[in-house]
């Protein structure tokens, strides 16, 4: 098949602007070619255009980079996954004893750990930033004990690049660059902001759902501390894809060098685990760093990212051979890639993408009964009421994270028994959100809200 590379510039640019997304980047492999589009500007105040070289924040798809990092480890002897965390660090310790001896790398990767997800700490531009966000992070609360659930956790991935730090002697941004990065040809992937200065970089935008945003308070406020989890690194889209590939092509950079063996690509995209919310990313599963999708039991691999104002999406399917990466600078960045990865995958690999998440058009008779209640991990408190027959969902930062932003609240809508939509424009966006109740492996009960598990507290 003919890649149409006109076609898909028309349909980038019109769903760029139906959705009000300031700027995009978007890179395709197909065939065993790369094809690059740009489109819109990186800051509508400046009106600089989006160029194929241009570099996006991608947020947390540099978990990805962090966990293939850390498999070059374990395939070099340095690490054992399925030991304990501190056979690594002597020192790792969590606000529970247990844990703190029982946590391995394996369940950091796959998001099993139990640490929570919204904990950052600026530790200073130091080379030891990441060694003291580890000993900070050692009171906060986990969201579950370890093993009994999934949580989305940006505190374990931290955990992960300080293992990267300790088992090559080498500050995280160092090994990224020097492992990854320059065996890749990865030349416009950088972590430090005086290095983004080399380089056209967006601006994120923010504002409410279908209307043109504005650009953000400030380019980005996340500390170098946020590197491994994906506070700061910024790449162009094609960068992302080159990462893609690697895995793709079964651990084989494009010029021969093999920086990781195929098993261990293959051991990433395996399920570790199901995820009861299954609609925050479009997945149920997750492999070794890699959320996992199945489009009518075509199997694919890929991750998401955001920072503030700039959102980013990856998706690859082995099968055909085929990757897309999008990164955006705000307005309606996910309804863009739902309708432009909708089409490009269906026309380039057979895939049919689930419908975005709403509510049925008849909404069901569903009462809360026992999923009443107050729930709570680090840095948000979530409650879930009834009045007058109506569903309700409060969720305010608290802890650490309190006045972060004014409390959210919305209408919730059963779409089955135990998965409900809420809706709060100007929070977030005009997309509906899913609210997903579940039991824990120990009989707690919790709600997921992006994929973080919060406990109930109270009845």
């Amino acid at each position: 098949m003919t890649f149409d590379h006109d076609h898909w510039q028309r349909r980038f640019d019109e769903l760029r602007a139906t959705h009000h997304v300031p700027g995009a980047a978007l890179a395709v492999l197909t065939g065993g070619d790369v094809h690059e589009f740009a489109t819109g500007v990186l800051h509508r105040g400046t009106g600089v255009a989006v160029t194929t070289d241009s570099v996006f924040q991608v947020g947390s798809i540099t978990k990805i980079h962090t966990a293939t990092l850390v498999m070059q480890l374990a395939e070099e002897g340095k690490l054992d996954l399925d030991a304990p965390v501190r056979d690594v660090l002597p020192d790792f310790t969590v606000a529970d004893p247990a844990a703190s001896k029982t946590i391995t790398a394996r369940q950091l990767l796959s998001h099993t750990s139990g640490l929570t997800c919204d904990f950052t700490r600026d530790t200073g531009r130091g080379d030891d930033c990441l060694a003291a966000y580890v000993e900070a992070a050692r009171d906060v609360p986990l969201d579950c004990p370890p093993g009994t659930a999934i949580s989305y956790s940006s505190v374990g991935y931290n955990v992960l690049g300080r293992i990267v730090e300790v088992l090559t002697g080498r500050t995280w941004d160092d090994a990224l660059r020097e492992r990854l990065c320059a065996p890749l040809g990865l030349t416009h992937t950088v972590t430090l902001p005086e290095d983004v200065l080399r380089f056209r970089a967006a601006m994120g935008h923010l504002g409410e759902g279908g209307a043109d945003p504005e650009p953000a308070p400030a380019w980005n406020p996340l500390p170098r501390s946020a590197g491994p989890y994906g506070g700061v690194l910024c790449a162009t889209a094609a960068d992302v894809l080159r990462l893609a590939r690697l895995h793709l092509d079964g651990g084989t950079a494009p010029d021969g060098t093999r920086l990781l063996r195929r098993e261990t690509t293959e051991a990433m995209q395996h399920r570790e685990t199901d995820c009861p919310d299954k609609w925050t990313v479009d997945s149920d599963g997750w492999g070794l760093g890699w959320t996992l999708y199945d489009w009518d039991v075509t199997p694919g691999f890929g991750h998401d990212g955001a920072t503030i104002g700039q959102y980013g999406f990856l998706r690859v399917v082995p099968e055909a051979g085929v990757a897309v990466v999008l990164l955006t600078n705000g307005g309606g960045a996910r309804r863009l890639y739902s309708g432009l990865f909708r089409e490009l995958l269906h026309e380039l690999a057979g895939v049919r993408m689930p419908e975005p998440f709403g509510p049925p058009a008849q909404p069901l008779p569903v009462a809360l009964g026992r999923r009443a209640g107050v729930y709570r991990r680090e840095g948000v408190e979530i409650t879930v009421s009834e009045r007058d027959g109506v569903a309700r969902l409060r969720y305010a930062f608290v802890d650490g994270m309190a006045g972060l932003a004014p409390p959210i609240e919305s209408d919730l809508v059963a779409v089955s028994g135990t998965v409900f939509a809420g809706r709060a424009d100007g929070a977030f966006s005009d997309d509906w959100l899913p609210v997903v109740f579940a039991t824990l492996t120990d009989g707690t009960d919790c709600v997921y809200i992006g994929m973080r598990a919060a406990p109930k507290v109270a009845g």
